[in-house]
């Protein structure tokens, strides 16, 4: 029997880790070909190395997981990986195409893995264009914005979700990024962070500190015209330079 083969794509490289690391768990026979970053580099790894599998984020630079798939129908076997989102996950099971939450677990993989099994060994790849049409029409389109960070935490790395997070400080030698669980450790500049995350939810409102604009409860305002954030169901709060005050004229 020919060894089975699969490709990961995703734009992200820490999810992209994540994956292979529990499928060499869960799957050791299982030869990872390649690892594609947008998606055009991931229809070009199908056609060039044919592998058997290929997952394929829903959300990547250039094309879709979907927009891919339908250029290559047929040519192997598709799983979507997606971020929670109750939209994608309803339409992908109404089309009965399988998918896996980001960050994926082993428990959902470990199904993920038996099913690719059984249709490996059953017959020839389905023709899923009508299928992946109607996806296509029907989720969103993807966002260029990071998505997921990639943290320290203990001896070990994290995945933090990053509408999760409620503000990233920086320090001397590290960014802090805080959520409801605690606070951990990236090497991310806020600078970088800047650049990557949505202006429209992201706001800097510090040379140390930017926020997650969807988190904030309410803005404290002082005699002295100092502005303090006060966040939904966190203790902590942010001084807003001045530089920034103008962001919350509104609030």
């Amino acid at each position: 029997m020919k060894p089975v083969r699969a490709i990961i794509a995703d734009d992200e490289e820490a999810l992209r880790d994540h994956l292979r690391k529990w499928l060499s768990s869960l799957w050791p026979e299982l030869g990872v070909a390649g690892e594609a970053r947008d998606g055009g580099a991931a229809l070009n790894m199908i056609k060039d190395l044919k592998p058997d599998i290929a997952f394929l984020d829903i959300s990547m630079p250039g094309m879709s997981g979907i927009e891919v798939a339908r250029k290559a129908a047929g040519a192997c076997l598709f799983v979507f990986v997606t971020a929670h989102d109750e939209f994608a996950v309803e339409a992908f099971e109404r089309e009965a195409v399988d998918y896996l939450l980001k960050p994926v677990t082993a428990e959902r993989l470990a199904g993920t893995v038996r099913r690719l099994k059984e249709r490996l060994a059953a017959a020839p790849a389905p023709d899923l264009s009508a299928v992946l049409e109607r996806l296509s029409q029907a989720l969103p389109k993807a966002s260029s914005h990071l998505q997921w960070i990639k943290a320290q935490h203990k001896d070990g790395v994290r995945l933090i979700a990053v509408s999760d997070i409620y503000f990233f400080r920086a320090t001397d030698k590290y960014t802090t990024v805080r959520t409801r669980e605690g606070e951990f450790l990236i090497r991310k500049t806020l600078k970088e962070l800047e650049n990557e995350l949505d202006p429209a939810q992201f706001w800097r409102v510090h040379r140390a500190a930017i926020v997650n604009a969807k988190l904030i409860q309410k803005v404290d305002r002082s005699i002295a015209g100092t502005h303090t954030i006060r966040f939904k169901d966190l203790p902590d709060d942010l001084t807003v330079s001045r530089a920034y005050t103008h962001l919350f004229k509104q609030m």
